[in-house]
């Protein structure tokens, strides 16, 4: 007789390991599947700029000619559930003339144009996108309210990101957005040259946005920015305030007002004071616009400073102002922009004296024509001509720019 052959029964424990082992792998296949699809169906951009820079600038016999190029590719997965990712990827070059400082080329015998040449990786992130969240993590653009205390410097070949975590959240009351940012990814790299193209930190970006009526916007904002290495330490800053934009309607008003002083390995000690005040009216087809920006001084020892900011939006074309003198800024300035023959044409007019003590530093005027050429071609001129009083020299600068998207 043969004997039947029994099986011993399953323990639970068992069934539940293998019954999870199924489910891991059928959800591993599942988002597998899902990651196929969501790079599948992906979107591809191709950006390419192309720049004529010319500086001539007292105190250097030389003038400075920069024929360069910037090359961008960039490319974001679709949404598997809710995650994306995303990678940018630029490259600076030389197209002609090279008879420019770039901080990395050492032709320090002609004025400075930043656009050091290289490849450079501007993007890299993973982004979780809930109903009224998103985090991103990687590096990453930021860009906050007017860039003037945080912002990406794209006028520059080499845009300016962050490495760190971004969360941003929609709620009843307010939006609010906080970063924290380990590394700056500015737009002296890749690489070092005269200035470091990274900053490492730990840096804390906050902007807490209100909107008390449908025409007005009031933003809380503060950073404790900790820069280490190289020049970073005496840029290291705790800085706080508030700016707000509203519409009235042919008018638009906008003000700000902060508080900086040291934090961090900053060696300096100082507190410094920010504000400023902008009308805007619009008639037909042109904008008026008078301003008035004060960047403090600590008795003339110390000023208050933007070492994220998206600084050549602000105080004059020819940057002379990147760094403000230890006796502050103070800004009076006008513009008028309008529509001309299908193109965006403005002129702007500033005056610089010194916060602490008055002194006359010069005037800038400056003149900005934009005309797209196709719907994924435009071009642009730009000049500007800074007079010197008691900062700095004469200075004469002038681009013609080319930027095509596909």
């Amino acid at each position: 007789m043969k004997k039947r052959i029994q099986f011993l029964p399953l323990s639970r424990a068992l069934l539940v390991q293998v019954m999870l082992a199924l489910g891991l792998v059928a959800a591993a296949n599942s988002a597998a599947a899902d990651l196929r699809q969501a790079i599948a169906d992906g979107k591809a951009a191709l950006g390419f700029r192309y720049r004529y820079e010319q500086v001539d600038q007292d105190g250097i016999d030389k003038m400075a000619k920069a024929s360069t190029g910037k090359a961008r590719l960039t490319w974001n997965s679709a949404q598997t559930g809710a995650l994306s990712f995303g990678v940018e990827a630029d490259y600076a070059f030389v197209l002609g003339i090279e008879q420019f400082y770039s901080t990395t080329n050492d032709l320090t015998e002609y004025p400075l144009i930043a656009d050091p040449t290289g490849f450079d990786l501007n993007q890299a992130f993973l982004k979780y996108a809930g109903d009224n969240s998103t985090v991103t993590l990687g590096r990453q653009r930021i860009n906050h309210g007017s860039q003037r205390m945080l912002g990406g410097v794209a006028w520059r070949q080499n845009e300016q990101t962050y490495d760190g975590v971004r969360v941003q959240a929609d709620t009843t009351v307010a939006n609010i957005d906080y970063a924290f940012i380990h590394n700056v990814n500015r737009i002296f790299g890749p690489g070092d040259g005269a200035q470091p193209g990274d900053w490492y930190g730990n840096t804390h970006a906050a902007r807490v946005t209100f909107k008390p009526g449908d025409n007005h916007t009031v933003a809380l904002f503060g950073y404790l920015i900790d820069l280490q290495n190289a020049n970073g330490p005496p840029n290291a800053n705790a800085t706080f305030g508030m700016d707000y934009e509203g519409q009235f309607d042919q008018f638009k008003l906008n003000a700000a007002i902060g508080r900086q002083s040291d934090w961090a390995d900053n060696p300096n000690s100082y507190d410094a004071a920010y504000y400023s005040i902008q009308g805007s009216f619009t008639l037909a087809e042109a904008t008026l616009t008078g301003a008035y920006e004060v960047v403090g001084s600590d008795g003339g020892q110390a000023t208050f400073r933007f070492p994220l900011a998206t600084l050549h939006k602000f105080q004059g074309w020819t940057d002379k102002f990147l760094l403000a003198p230890p006796t502050g800024v103070r800004d009076l300035w006008f513009s008028v922009a309008g529509q001309l023959f299908d193109a965006n044409v403005s002129g702007v007019y500033h005056r610089f004296t010194a916060d602490d003590g008055g002194a006359d530093y010069g005037s800038e005027i400056g003149v900005s024509v934009v005309r797209p050429i196709s719907d994924s071609l435009s071009f642009q001129f730009k000049a500007a001509r800074y007079s010197a009083d008691e900062h700095a020299t004469d200075t004469t600068k002038i681009w013609v720019v080319f930027n095509w998207q596909w």
